[in-house]
């Protein structure tokens, strides 16, 4: 007894005659062999870096990110340095994989000390490749340490010393009962990476009164007040 082979439903026939499905098939193909292509390339070839790390700014006590774009294949191996010394992978340094392409640095709880020169290499059985790029910090001015008041005898020499800090570094001024102090041979004041000194020399009884240390930059202000008398 013969069986009778039924009509595929309305819709469900193809005709490889058909142009427009011919071309498809050769869409199709193409692709195929572009994708198994690219992928032999990649299995033979050592770690590229398609978009390179960029500079990047970080305000204190906030996180940056450092990221770029690579091609490698089996997965690499990442290591991320600062200044030359390997980063571990943990709460202020975190290892982030975006993406099939992207690698990136999360650098946390910003401090002046991460100012510095970040390395990423990237690492596969047929190469080894590595990209630079720098963390600048931005710290608002302060007075870390104010100067202490204090009570002198008159001809004696007074200093009066802060401690500062800033990133970019800030411009300092002292003031004197809220006036610009104007600098001479015998009243001045110093400034250096991280304080700020203020002389009095042969102290007299003019020189009391109310001191105040002033810093500046584009992130903050900060001051403090001392006092000086003359006995």
């Amino acid at each position: 007894m013969s069986k009778v082979k039924a009509s595929p439903p309305p819709g469900c026939t193809l005709n490889i005659s058909d142009p427009q499905v011919q071309e498809a098939a050769i869409r199709i193909q193409a692709s195929y062999r572009g994708h198994r292509s690219r992928k032999e390339l990649r299995e033979k070839g050592p770690p590229k870096i398609l978009q390179e790390l960029k500079d990047v700014v970080l305000v204190e006590g906030s996180a940056a990110k450092l990221e770029c774009r690579v091609s490698a294949f089996p997965d690499p191996f990442i290591v991320w340095s600062k200044d030359g010394k390997e980063l571990k992978d943990g709460p202020k340094y975190r290892y982030v994989f975006e993406d099939p392409d992207v690698v990136a640095l999360v650098v946390r709880d910003g401090v002046l000390g991460d100012l510095g020169k970040y390395t990423v290499t990237i690492k596969n059985p047929f190469g080894v490749t590595s990209g630079s790029a720098c963390i600048i910090v931005e710290v608002p001015a302060k007075v870390t340490k104010g100067p202490p008041s204090v009570k002198v005898k008159k001809g004696s020499t007074v200093t009066l010393k802060a401690d500062i800090s800033g990133e970019p570094p800030p411009d300092v001024g002292w003031l004197k009962d809220g006036e610009d102090i104007d600098e001479d041979d015998r009243v001045f004041f110093d400034i250096g990476d991280t304080n700020t000194i203020l002389t009095i020399k042969n102290a007299q009884r003019s020189d009391a009164g109310k001191y105040e240390v002033f810093v500046e930059n584009s992130l903050g202000t900060d001051q403090s007040f001392a006092r000086v008398d003359v006995l």
